[in-house]
């Protein structure tokens, strides 16, 4: 996707302030801790990311799906609609938008069903509640909340480009990089930061972590180093949290304190 980030939509409507983001959480905030809340948004990151393995979707649209999952909570509270409905309502939605192609509903249901069942069955007890009609009635109101702002540049394209300058054939610190941009979409810094900047912090990380010593090469960069320390800072922080997070142990008694539509789906 090539087109001028300046002039998108991405940047112009979704590239948010921090204070506004805080305030848009006070609802869900009253109910849950900031640390709760983030464990809850990993929870449904990876339920996102098994979805689009399953369905053998590519990283560039199970990164846009989880990138419209966390815009429509930054604007609406956990309780106007199910996360567990959102979730695969974004990969559809997603799969389209990146035109990997439409996912048949009966697919996209049955693998719901399938993952819920075999893969987050420590969290859910019962089986997949929604059906297509759900979903179809979702995306609409997905697409009204994204005001139709469905392009969604990723950091991916800067970040290869940044390593091309570095050395193109270093598959290691790529592979690293590519992974740390993953683990990224965890956290809020694809609310708050241009997709260029995620990039060179995921990148930094990735050379910490490798011993690798670019401080010269990263002085030469017209970036604002303040944001990337931030970035840095937010990605941290999401290692520092696995780090002492046994979801299995914790996600039931997270997503029943979790604030809930008042309607539950029938069938």
């Amino acid at each position: 996707m090539a087109g001028n980030f300046w002039q998108s939509s991405h940047y112009q409507q979704w590239v948010l302030d921090k204070q506004d983001l805080i305030r848009e959480r006070q609802y869900d905030l009253a109910v849950l801790t900031d640390e709760e809340y983030q464990k809850i948004f990993i929870f449904f990151s990876s339920i996102i990311q098994t979805l689009g393995e399953q369905l053998k979707l590519r990283m560039q649209v199970i990164a846009t799906a989880t990138v419209y999952f966390k815009r429509f909570y930054a604007r609406n509270s956990l309780k106007c609609v199910d996360p567990l409905l959102l979730a695969p309502t974004c990969v559809f939605l997603a799969s389209k938008v990146e035109e990997f192609g439409v996912i048949s509903n009966s697919r996209l249901i049955s693998t719901c069903q399938t993952v819920v069942k075999n893969k987050f069955s420590y969290a859910y007890t019962q089986e997949f509640p929604y059906r297509t009609n759900h979903i179809l009635e979702c995306e609409f109101y997905l697409l009204e909340n994204l005001d139709c702002c469905l392009i969604v540049y990723q950091p991916y394209r800067p970040l290869l480009q940044l390593l091309g300058d570095i050395g193109p054939d270093d598959q290691s610190l790529l592979a690293l990089a590519w992974k740390v941009v993953n683990d990224s979409l965890r956290t809020d810094v694809c609310l708050l930061y241009p997709p260029f900047q995620i990039a060179v912090g995921c990148l930094v990380i990735a050379c910490v972590i490798q011993q690798r010593d670019l401080k010269l090469w990263f002085a030469e960069l017209n970036v604002d180093s303040e944001k990337i320390l931030e970035i840095i800072r937010y990605v941290h922080s999401l290692y520092e949290l696995w780090k002492n997070h046994d979801e299995k142990k914790d996600i039931q008694a997270l997503l029943a304190k979790m604030p809930k539509p008042k309607t539950q789906p029938t069938r």
